[in-house]
């Protein structure tokens, strides 16, 4: 008679795919999964979460029209520049700040504002093509929190105001002086402001806008009619001196 080998008895304990228990053999109850079970389990929903925030935060991220042109212009390229001089008439300090309003400016702006140690009182000089009209309003709001004074001009190394021009947005950054200075030959421009039209109602959309604009300007103790020189035209108006003056843009000459 021929020996039979002896058959090997299943594992009750044997471990299927996963550390999972074999499913021919069901595990006796009160028996604890394995640990290694646990552990991977764990390990695999921490990972899917944190996958999700990340491609959720940088979906986010991407999908901001203005994050690339916000990161390059806050600490890669800023389309202002600026240098501390001190002014020839008053001696104090006087901060020149140039060039268009870029998606950062208003950050940028701060920044240099702390850096340059500026007190209420002490001159911001702007010469500017005008450019973004959030970060123009951010920067009229910042200059007179901090009791600013505002010129349209640039400085020699003497720091003496040479003229210049404040154009659109620029104009904005200019109205936030807690005293607005009206320098001699210097030029402010301002012109009708739309909407980018990527709204339901485009009527509407400019509507909201010139009434924000109404209301900063009104704020900024600039009288209303600023805005009816403002949407007479999409061109630059450039105001003279009497002008600027009438419509409270410029509180003293010098």
């Amino acid at each position: 008679m021929e020996h039979e080998p002896e058959r090997t008895r299943p594992d009750p304990f044997a471990a299927g795919p996963w550390g999972a228990p074999s499913p021919e053999t069901p595990r006796p109850a009160g028996t604890p999964p394995p640990r290694t079970s646990t552990i991977r389990w764990t390990s695999i929903a921490l990972f899917v979460l944190l996958l999700a925030l990340f491609t959720g935060r940088a979906y986010r991220e991407l999908s901001w029209s203005q994050a690339l042109a916000y990161w390059r212009d806050l600490y890669f390229s800023p389309s202002m520049s600026a240098h501390l001089v001190r002014d020839a008439a008053g001696h104090r300090p006087a901060l020149a700040v140039s060039g268009k309003i870029g998606a950062a400016a208003a950050a940028w702006f701060r920044q240099q504002l702390d850096d340059a140690a500026l007190k209420p009182g002490d001159l911001v000089v702007l010469s500017s093509p005008g450019g973004q009209l959030d970060q123009a309003v951010i920067m009229g709001e910042v200059v007179r929190a901090r009791g600013l004074v505002t010129a349209v001009g640039t400085l020699d190394d003497a720091g003496r105001i040479q003229p210049a021009y404040c154009a659109s947005a620029c104009v904005f950054v200019f109205a936030g002086g807690d005293q607005r200075i009206g320098v001699r030959g210097s030029k402010l421009g301002v012109h009708r402001f739309t909407t980018d039209g990527r709204g339901d109602d485009p009527v509407a959309d400019t509507q909201r806008t010139i009434g924000f604009i109404l209301g900063y300007f009104t704020r900024m103790g600039v009288a209303p009619s600023v805005v009816e020189m403002m949407s007479a035209t999409s061109d630059i108006r450039w105001l003279d001196a009497k002008e600027a003056a009438a419509v409270k843009l410029v509180t003293e000459e010098r």
